[in-house]
């Protein structure tokens, strides 16, 4: 049986509770969009593979609380990113001063070689906006990451910031990518993951995993 993708990388997602991360990463994987907000417990995962300079790469995306109470569990994760994507959302001045207290923990418990991005989310509501984008610019440029505003709702820039942030990934580890993804599926079963991911979602009819 051929192999199905040449390379496995980890994102993940932080940011503050309810900033739109679970929605981020629906629109992305599924294609989907629930306005009502349900926080997430701990974290939660989905996958995708992308196409980039004729590698196929698969991608798993960690969906993190943004509560203060799993903090100790979330940090557990960090280190084994590859990419992490810095959420905050356009209608909350307070989720946006929040991205340094994050991009602190990222520099302390995530590995030197990885690579990050600024989002921007919640870009629909225009008229609820807080944060303009030239500070979203202005603080992404101060940490050399990129930045996209998004929106979950409208699927703007949905797959552009997730598919720079693997193409990030890809160029930093060129090098080493033989390596990295035999010792990413040995540490972590891809096999058992999609095996865990495909119980959950069928125990679960209300695709609960997807509502933000």
């Amino acid at each position: 049986m051929a192999k199905q993708y040449d390379v496995l990388f980890r994102l993940l997602l932080l940011g503050d509770s309810g900033v739109g991360k679970t929605c981020l990463l629906c629109r992305f994987t599924d294609n989907e969009f629930h306005p009502s907000h349900i926080s997430t417990i701990g974290v939660d995962f989905k996958m995708k593979t992308l196409e980039i300079d004729g590698i196929k790469v698969r991608i798993q995306i960690w969906d993190t609380a943004g509560q203060e109470r799993y903090q100790t569990i979330t940090k557990q994760y960090y280190r084994r990113a590859q990419g992490i994507f810095l959420v905050y959302d356009i209608t909350s001045e307070r989720s946006f001063q929040h991205i340094m207290k994050w991009a602190s923990d990222v520099d302390e418990y995530a590995p030197e070689k990885v690579q990050k991005i600024l989002v921007g989310n919640k870009s629909d509501e225009e008229q609820k906006r807080q944060v303009a984008t030239e500070q979203g610019n202005k603080l992404a440029k101060a940490y050399g990451m990129d930045f996209f505003e998004t929106s979950a709702f409208t699927n703007q820039n949905i797959t552009e910031s997730f598919t720079r942030l693997a193409e990030l990934v890809l160029q930093a580890n060129k090098k080493d990518l033989d390596l990295l993804g035999g010792s990413i599926n040995d540490e972590f079963s891809l096999a058992v993951l999609e095996e865990q991911e495909g119980l959950r979602n069928a125990g679960d009819n209300t695709s609960k995993s997807c509502w933000c």
